[in-house]
């Protein structure tokens, strides 16, 4: 059995596409397996709402078992690539989890 893993990503606008969603949902499912891994859940966090979906997904780590996050991109935690490094540091000090990016460094 394969262990789990959550993937997380934004969504910038609500314009995107139900395609758009389900072809970097395919990609993140993709890699998962790839690497030996089951994804699990993907959060999805739209801008446009004010649920707090990075906080759910958080939560989830701690309470759960799984201890490894998929992002398609660094860009889905945010634009600006300090902050990108410090929401990446923030998963992994606050719930000890893995942080793997599809696009970009292998972690």
């Amino acid at each position: 059995m394969r262990p789990a893993i959550y993937g997380y990503m934004r969504l910038v606008s609500s314009d995107e596409t139900d395609d758009e969603t389900e072809c970097v949902k395919r990609e993140l499912v993709e890699y998962a397996a790839r690497e030996g891994f089951a994804l699990d859940r993907v959060f999805t966090e739209c801008i446009r709402r004010s649920e707090p979906v990075f906080h759910v997904m958080l939560e989830a780590l701690k309470r759960h078992e799984v201890k490894d996050i998929l992002v398609p991109s660094l860009w889905h935690f945010a634009r600006l690539p300090g902050l990108q490094n410090a929401m990446r540091q923030h998963i992994e000090q606050e719930t000890g989890a893995r942080v793997w990016v599809v696009q970009g460094r292998r972690p």
